[in-house]
């Protein structure tokens, strides 16, 4: 086996345990994790119906729980310092008024009982490709089937009386909210103390709470505010460890903190000291509900569950003493939407938030990640179409890394160059492995061979695939992005399947039979590939060679389709440099001989003494080999030249 020959099948096989490990890994629970979540949202649809036929019964279910843990009013077992009115009142609402909004990206409302943020659609989102589907809800009321919201307001004080809370019913300046515009708010308690809010939304995704508290009583008052997320019933996640669903925040020095529902559950509740910066909430795979706090605070991931499971993100803003006839002012915000590279990235860098890019996942490697999907973003900008910027970044990768490529080809050549030098040395020295490993090293070093070389152009790509399966997975702008003919979701595996004749047949195909026409394409490409270089003499190897295609093929079968239609984009450029650069260095290009090779194979001829097939080679070796006959000059016949190349001493013959 060359240097060659076995660098390439290790980098071919060590790529595809890397790849059958993310199928197991990913795909699997990805596409169990999809129809578990249809089934699971069937089931809650229809308990929610029967158990709660109207939103008022519906509130009092959930109004029980909702309050169960007010920021900074819980003793140390954890029993909620609040009364049994205010969790009544905590309810969906539907008696208190509400303000609405219906921006360029969010349509909802916000209730006036507790000025929670507990409505909101996403307008330029919906479900399902068709364009029929509902609208994706990402907050909802409590006495929802999944109630979801965010909330203000402040911790109790002795000194300040009565605060706002959950039950607080507001009054409002007007009953609507318009995009870049504000609405405020008032409230004040039996002793003269007063609260004031401004509401503000910008064109986007971006709530900014404005919070004054004026003491018109005659003594000081303390005050300390709070904030939450709080998030009823668990989620059906992807359920994979690629990408992070769950509690997230950035907390000061301590960094991104990432925590998952089951192990929150365990936990109870993670808290830690306070900090001067950051941001915490709950996120989606696209969507996501964060706060903002504007000064330092003491964040808090807590669960509980009194009968129906909480999942909570809060923090306790901090505590200041209010002068009588003096006042003082808060700021918050809450980022509540899809998570936009672009928008996210804005508000981290116009806003001076702390690694507020950090909502979306860009995994271990966002130093490759993120670059390539700018590249693939910009390329987007030109073409209007994805898949076409696919296709375009997969050109300008290629050129960047062209001068490896051509060090790599160039190499190949150069060792199918030597190729006899090397048969000879290891005929010469088939009994001494460490001489022939020398001399091979110094025909290397002779002729500036780097044996390595022929497996980097398959593993420059590995770093790359991964990171555009990422990209594929993680960004919201990929969602539901369409290509071309029956692709309409670049994110998406590919519909079709050789199966069921590509949808002509009338039946549904399992998904791990739904073997696409881009899957197809893909292995094509790769298969012809491969046949670029000379069929290796090991039967491991060629076997090896002869499956891989079609074991790829299966295996990304399930991919994403941009990921299989770059990586058949990638295999044809790969082709044509690699015909290129071997014709250029006088290199055989063996393509169209091992295709005749495999498509017009004669049986071979049997030997009519032992009727094992002949080998020309080896007869041609035979037949040169010299004879114990003397030469008398004449030309032997031809039976007399076999046997006496059979009779006496058996030639040596070549290896491999």
């Amino acid at each position: 086996m060359d240097g060659n020959n076995k660098n390439t099948i290790i980098a071919l096989v060590l790529s595809g345990l890397v790849l059958l490990a993310w199928h197991f890994l990913y795909f699997g629970p990805k596409i169990e994790a999809e129809r578990r979540q249809a089934e699971i949202s069937s089931q809650r649809q229809a308990e929610q119906s029967a158990a709660n036929p109207g939103p008022a019964e519906g509130g009092v279910v959930a109004g029980g729980q909702q309050d169960a843990a007010i920021p900074g009013e819980e003793s140390e077992t954890n029993t909620p310092a609040v009364s049994a009115a205010d969790n009544a009142a905590g309810q969906s609402g539907n008696d208190a008024k509400r303000i609405s909004f219906d921006t360029p990206e969010l349509i909802g409302s916000i209730n006036l009982r507790g000025a929670r943020i507990d409505d909101i659609k996403l307008k330029n989102y919906r479900q399902t490709i068709d364009p029929d589907s509902p609208l994706i809800e990402l907050l909802s009321p409590a006495g929802s089937a999944n109630a979801y919201f965010a909330e203000f307001g402040y911790s109790r004080s002795a000194s300040a009386g009565e605060v706002p809370g959950p039950s607080t019913v507001w009054n409002a300046s007007s009953d609507t909210l318009t995009a870049n515009g504000s609405v405020t708010l008032d409230w004040t308690n039996d002793q003269g103390l007063r609260f004031e809010r401004t509401i503000s939304l910008d064109d986007k995704y971006m709530f900014t709470i404005d919070d004054k508290v004026i003491n018109a009583t005659s003594g000081p008052v303390d005050v300390k505010p709070y904030g939450r997320v709080a998030r009823f019933g668990t989620p059906v996640t992807q359920g994979i460890f690629v990408l992070h669903e769950g509690l997230i925040g950035v907390l000061g020095e301590d960094g991104l903190q990432e925590i998952d529902y089951d192990d929150l559950e365990e936990d109870g509740q993670i808290t830690q000291a306070s900090v001067d910066a950051g941001w915490l909430g709950i996120t989606d795979k696209y969507w996501a509900t964060a706060m903002i706090p504007g000064s330092s605070f003491k964040p808090r991931f807590a669960f509980f569950d009194r009968g129906q499971k909480l999942y909570q993100a809060d923090f306790v803003g901090e505590a200041r003493q209010v002068a009588a006839g003096s006042e003082t002012t808060y700021q918050n915000r809450l980022f509540a939407g899809a998570k936009q590279t672009e928008i996210v990235d804005g508000y981290d860098e116009n806003l001076g938030l702390l690694n507020f890019d950090l909502l979306i996942d860009w995994g271990w490697f966002y130093f490759i990640t993120k670059p390539l999907f700018h590249l693939i973003h910009f390329f987007n900008g030109i073409f209007g179409n994805f898949g076409v910027a696919i296709l375009a970044a997969t050109v300008l990768i290629k050129l960047i890394f062209l001068p490896l490529a051509n060090m790599s080809y160039a190499s190949m050549a150069k060792m199918k160059k030597v190729q006899p030098e090397m048969t000879a040395l290891r005929e010469r020295f088939s009994d001494d492995r460490m001489k022939q490993q020398q001399e091979m090293m110094a025909l290397y070093k002779r002729e500036k061979i780097n044996p390595a070389a022929g497996c980097w152009p398959i593993l420059i790509q590995i770093p790359v695939f991964f990171a555009l399966y990422k990209v594929l997975f993680v960004t919201i702008e990929m969602r539901h992005a369409p290509f071309f003919g029956w692709i309409q979701d670049l994110a998406a595996p590919d519909p079709t399947s050789v199966f069921n004749l590509f949808g002509l047949l009338p039946y549904e195909v399992p998904a791990f039979l739904l073997i696409g026409v881009w899957p197809l394409i893909m292995g094509v490409t790769m298969f012809l590939q491969m046949q670029m270089n000379p069929a290796p003499p090991d039967p491991t190897q060629a076997m090896i060679f002869k499956w891989m295609p079609v074991v790829f093929t299966f295996m990304l079968a399930t991919f994403p389709a941009g990921l299989v239609i770059y990586w058949a984009w990638n295999n044809t450029l790969s082709i044509i440099q690699q015909g290129f650069i071997m014709r250029r260095h006088g290199a055989k290009i063996e393509l169209l001989d091992n295709l005749k090779g495999l498509f017009s194979r004669k049986s071979p001829e049997k030997n009519s003494d032992t009727g094992k097939p002949v080998d020309e080679n080896s007869e041609k070796q035979e037949a040169d080999a010299p004879s114990d006959e003397p030469d008398t000059g004449k030309a032997q016949p031809k039976a007399a030249r076999k046997r006496s190349s059979t009779s006496g001493k058996k030639p040596r013959r070549r290896k491999g």
